[in-house]
């Protein structure tokens, strides 16, 4: 009786720490953007990163993550390329999937437009299935897909072409796994390595926590491009902030790494999630800001 009143007491002064998993998305946008990957990636630091394989710049991030098998690699499925001056356009080509571009065959830079523009979902299937398979065919193991913007799931037909994606490649859903989420985007520069640091105290005991952070550095290269898209990451004057908001972020991960918060916690990548609850345990999440 006494060894098990003691037990308890060490329980109740050690909790297990709660599941910490760390999304870095729009790996591959660019060379800054993997610039910053690089240097998370020396933490070595579980992680999972969503790269965008419609960008040019994932090859790079290709050779980055071959290196480091610490980190979960997923498909940033895309059907918007939001930055002013700095575009991209679908893997299959503007005549493959004309429906899903504009007149000079870029991607739409809003959700809104995207879904204004009478896109034909089977050229929305064959597009981001073509995604899935450039990062396959690149030789890094695939665990899960998401969906920058949240375009890709933000009607339920369109929903239903990335779970059938996934069900085709046998991949994850990043958030199907129960996860409760949390994103940096919008916090002012300023206040991101406290708000993260407060948004520790707050992680769910009983689940997956997931933080989705944008990093890069702010590379002169980062400092001009104007998104088009989301006005919190420019000035009211239309001057670009984005660059010091993903330095940001990207500081605080490092730091993060470094100090003590990272013991606080568990931390976990997709491809753990996925190997220890499996996927036919997803389902689609409750609708929440994406």
């Amino acid at each position: 009786m006494i060894a098990l009143l003691l037990l308890a007491a060490l329980v109740v002064q050690n909790p297990a720490r709660p599941e910490l998993l760390v999304r870095i998305d729009d790996i591959g946008m660019n060379h800054s953007v993997n610039l910053a990957l690089a240097q998370l990636a020396d933490t070595k630091m579980p992680l999972s990163a969503s790269v965008m394989f419609a960008c040019p710049w994932y090859q790079e991030a290709v050779e980055i993550l071959k290196k480091n098998p610490q980190i979960s690699v997923g498909v940033h499925l895309v059907l918007n390329s939001e930055w002013k001056y700095y575009r991209w356009g679908p893997v299959l080509g503007k005549e493959a999937v004309p429906s899903l571009v504009d007149s000079v065959g870029y991607f739409l830079p809003s959700t809104d437009q995207f879904l204004a523009h009478h896109y034909d979902l089977g050229e929305v299937e064959r597009e981001l299935s073509a995604q899935v398979e450039r990062a396959r065919a690149s030789g890094l193991k695939i665990d899960y897909v998401d969906y920058h913007m949240g375009t890709a799931v933000s009607t339920p037909e369109l929903r239903a072409v990335v779970e059938r994606i996934a069900e085709k490649f046998g991949v994850g859903i990043s958030r199907y796994f129960g996860e409760s989420y949390h994103t940096m985007f919008d916090t002012p520069i300023a206040q991101k390595e406290a708000a993260f640091h407060a948004h520790l105290d707050s992680l769910a005991p009983d689940k997956v926590n997931l933080v989705v952070v944008h990093a890069a550095q702010a590379t002169p290269e980062m400092r001009v491009l104007v998104d088009m898209n989301n006005a919190t990451q420019n000035t009211a004057r239309g001057e670009p902030l984005m660059a010091l908001h993903r330095q940001a972020e990207l500081d605080m991960l490092v730091k993060f790494a470094r100090g003590p918060d990272a013991r606080r916690v568990s931390l976990v990548n997709y491809a753990a999630v996925i190997s220890r609850m499996g996927r036919s345990s997803m389902h689609r999440p409750p609708p929440q800001p994406q």
